[in-house]
């Protein structure tokens, strides 16, 4: 129930087919604070026992990333919806077991990926990409720049470790070692617990390039980058660049650093017809044709809000949701294969069928 948790269980409370009945953490100061938004909800520290209340309907996960998955699993064995909050995985091989954990027990899974249920960018798709005003598209390009979500501080209360945080079951399957407030506090910024800006940040625009093209699985994948200015312990690169190759003749990009910048973070189609730039809450097109005006669209709404409502949907028609749990695992695959890139430093070549980084 940190900030993500609060404010997403917040829009499925405004929701009247929704009552939170039970609220799960392992520090005690944020149970307490989710339990007071929710009266009469239930307490725990061990999702397992939430699972096993026969009135819970479905789970929302917004836990750091390295408990995406065993809570995920847990939940739909247990007969759960789920909204998992992106990215669906810690690591390259857990999707597929998320996903067939998903068909099996015939659930629902909606990731967090929330531009999937915005009718700006659905619109956008139809009118540019489908229509062809956009020609062969051969580059995505996108960036996220000064990103504070990677820049955490540590809380007065969270210098040392207070007795009501269960470390022990925060760390779960990463190797134990002694608090860290900093580790606790900022976690994005290790990739013990999180895939950096690449996994937390990519793979929202990533998505959203797989929406538009109509590929979601790359062939290779370069990326180089470093901890070249934020030297506080961090084990993620606080400056990054991704390029992924795609089987249909186009190229993906990511480029982030957590440096102050106005650019911010956006996304460029780069066709044969045009360009469309979305920035700024915009879409702008650009003809390549001469004599032709541009075309800017303003977004409005928040579509955390429509995601929402898709899944509690799906979870009363039995359809599958707009960012169904293989499409999670698909973007999420894509960003793994950019962090496994620059870990491993080498060019990386990944089989579509299978699924595989295969071999040098």
């Amino acid at each position: 129930f940190g900030g993500r948790g609060a404010f997403v269980t917040g829009v499925f409370q405004k929701n009247a087919s929704v009552k939170v009945v039970a609220i799960c953490d392992v520090y005690g100061a944020r149970l307490d604070a989710g339990l007071q938004s929710a009266p009469g909800a239930r307490g725990f520290k061990d999702h397992r026992k939430l699972l096993e209340m026969r009135e819970v309907d479905a789970v929302y996960i917004a836990t750091p990333d390295h408990w995406h998955t065993q809570t995920a699993i847990d939940a739909l064995n247990a007969g759960k919806d789920v909204y998992v909050e992106k990215p669906l995985t810690l690591r390259i091989e857990e999707g597929p077991p998320i996903v067939k954990a998903a068909r099996v027990n015939n659930r629902i899974c909606q990731v967090g990926m929330q531009r999937r249920s915005s009718s700006f960018y659905r619109a956008a798709k139809r009118d540019y990409m489908d229509s062809g005003r956009l020609g062969k598209v051969t580059l995505a390009r996108t960036w996220w720049h000064g990103n504070t979500a990677h820049l955490k501080p540590v809380t007065p209360a969270l210098v040392k470790q207070p007795d009501n945080l269960d470390w022990a079951r925060f760390l779960g399957q990463v190797k134990w070692r002694d608090y860290d407030a900093k580790q606790y506090s900022n976690f994005r910024a290790y990739l013990e617990f999180g895939g950096g800006q690449v996994t937390d940040l990519f793979t929202h625009w990533i998505d959203m390039a797989h929406l538009f093209l109509g590929q979601d699985i790359p062939i290779s994948a370069v990326a180089a980058g470093g901890i070249y200015h934020y030297k506080d312990g961090r084990t993620a690169p606080d400056t990054v660049n991704v390029l992924l190759e795609y089987p249909g003749e186009f190229t993906a990009t990511f480029d982030a650093t957590l440096a102050p910048s106005l650019q911010g973070t956006g996304m460029e189609l780069c066709g044969t017809k045009g360009r469309l730039l979305v920035a700024n809450r915009k879409f702008e097109f650009y003809p390549v044709e001469k004599g032709e005006k541009p075309v800017i669209t303003d977004e409005t709404g928040d579509a955390t809000v429509d995601h929402v409502a898709n899944f509690i949907d799906c979870v009363k028609s039995r359809k599958l949701p707009n960012a169904d749990v293989l499409i999670g695992h698909r973007s999420a695959q894509a960003s793994h294969l950019g962090n496994i890139a620059y870990v491993e430093k080498r060019r990386l070549k990944f089989d579509p069928v299978r699924e595989e980084i295969q071999p040098l």
